[in-house]
């Protein structure tokens, strides 16, 4: 059926060589940084709050069973990347192997995930920027840090930090690259202080109860504070951009991965063994901040707020990479409007798509609430983690030669548990997230059946 048809790899690779090309810039310590950069920020600052309110102490298991879902994930993901280095992740992936129809379902996914974890970072930041001012005396009126949903007029700082990201993401990879590799050893360098100065003002009598509400509160904060982990994936979007693609792409996915899951764990164990779980219902925007405060050390209450503050801006600044480069490799198709992949002849980067995405991406973390953004940025995720990971068992099937310079270990066990794990903390989600998803989907089957079907450049090849 022409709804499935599928690209070759070799019709994959030729494409990414028409028209104008992006810059190659990165190496396998780029990628890795780079996946440290989009995974370290919202997840560990302001998520760790939240997600202690649902699980308690126990949110440390909750961090060990999404990291297992990435981790499986994330081997299967490394598999593709070193197959079809090409940008678009897994809905390039997706294309090779399950056809047309459902790339573009991922892609769609993808668009989602990505514009709304810029969204969410964004207001996580925000929080943290009106924490850091305040220690200078300024104060920003609440109604310019809270949506109208909330009761306020509109999160200003999350506006305006995202017109910011997306001027910096115009400008080119090279730039963008030194700008997030220097923050992120800025923040992991917090994230250590606040690990062993924290270590020795630990009570254990706060991990008592460990499990307050149960498996069901650690499966519940899984669901949610699985957000934690979005960016390892956006490092297989910046394929094109890579000069070694092939081998350093796995090695970016997985590094990435291993560092930030140990960091999560280690952190999530301090946090709660300095403060009860309970106090941080009111410390939800900065938990790390308010758990260190308790030790009497406001120098390092001060450096957390500012690593916090300027840590997740590599966070925006990778997501909305992703997000660009995913639209770039769905124009690039014919399935999207030709702007958006439209290359500068300057910047080399796909300038107009850019600042398209940034600006809705800003409209978003202006006027939407936290919670509803990483819940609904969740379930896209974890559904294209679910496709990826039956991609790969399909292409061991149909395509058992092709070159694969990483091979995914245990196929079909690791695909399949990635899908068991990723679909299990979907059904962990609220109703009126896959509500709102499913809106999402039928969206985005009829923008495919008006437009993206016949515009679709394998449609004008055959």
């Amino acid at each position: 059926m022409e709804l499935f048809r599928k690209k070759s790899v070799d019709y994959a690779l030729e494409m990414t060589r028409k028209g104008p090309q992006l810059r190659r810039e990165l190496g396998a310590w780029d990628l890795t940084l780079l996946g440290i950069g989009a995974i370290i920020g919202t997840g560990i600052f302001v998520l760790t709050g939240i997600g202690s309110l649902t699980a308690g102490p126990a949110l440390t298991l909750s961090f060990i069973l999404s990291g297992l879902a990435c981790l499986f994930a994330g081997l299967t993901y490394a598999e593709f990347a070193s197959i079809v280095p090409v940008s678009g992740s897994a809905y390039t992936y997706s294309y090779v192997t399950l056809g047309e129809f459902f790339a573009w379902i991922i892609g769609w996914d993808l668009i989602l995930e990505y514009l709304l974890a810029v969204s969410s970072v964004s207001v996580g930041w925000s929080g943290y920027f009106a924490d850091l001012l305040m220690g200078f005396g300024i104060e920003i009126p609440k109604s310019l840090l809270t949506s109208p949903l909330e009761g306020g007029v509109m999160n200003l700082p999350a506006f305006v930090i995202l017109l910011l990201i997306t001027l910096l993401v115009s400008i080119g990879v090279k730039e963008s690259k030194w700008v997030n590799n220097v923050i992120v050893v800025m923040k992991l360098v917090v994230v250590l202080l606040f690990i062993l100065v924290g270590f020795f003002y630990i009570k254990p009598d706060n991990w008592t109860p460990f499990m307050p509400f149960g498996f069901d509160g650690v499966f519940q904060a899984a669901a949610v504070i699985f957000f934690a982990y979005l960016g390892f994936d956006a490092v297989t979007t910046a394929a094109e951009e890579t000069r070694n693609p092939q081998k350093d792409l796995p090695k970016g996915i997985l590094w990435s991965l291993g560092i930030c899951t140990v960091l999560y764990v280690i952190t999530t164990l301090v946090m709660t063994g300095l403060v009860e779980f309970k106090l941080f219902e009111d410390h939800k925007e900065s938990p790390v901040a308010f758990a260190i405060s308790v030790t009497g050390q406001d120098w390092l209450r001060g450096f957390v707020s500012v690593g916090a503050t300027v840590g997740m801006l590599t966070v925006l600044l990778v997501m909305l990479y992703g997000q660009v480069r995913v639209g770039y490799s769905m124009s690039r198709d014919g399935l999207l409007p030709k702007v958006f992949s439209k290359v500068n002849a300057t910047t080399r980067t796909p300038f107009v798509n850019t600042w398209i995405c940034g600006l809705i991406c800003a409209g978003l973390g202006g006027f939407v609430p936290l919670r509803e953004l990483a819940e609904l940025t969740n379930m896209g995720t974890l559904a294209a983690f679910v496709l990826v990971s039956v991609s790969v068992m399909v292409l061991r099937k149909t395509q058992p030669d092709l070159p694969r310079a990483f091979r995914t270990p245990w196929v079909p066990l690791v695909p399949i548990l990635a899908i068991l794990f990723c679909g299990f903390l979907m059904f962990k989600l609220p109703g009126t997230t896959w509500l709102r998803f499913l809106i999402w989907l039928v969206v985005g089957l009829l923008v495919y059946f008006v437009y993206g079907y016949r515009n679709s450049e394998l449609n004008k090849k055959n």
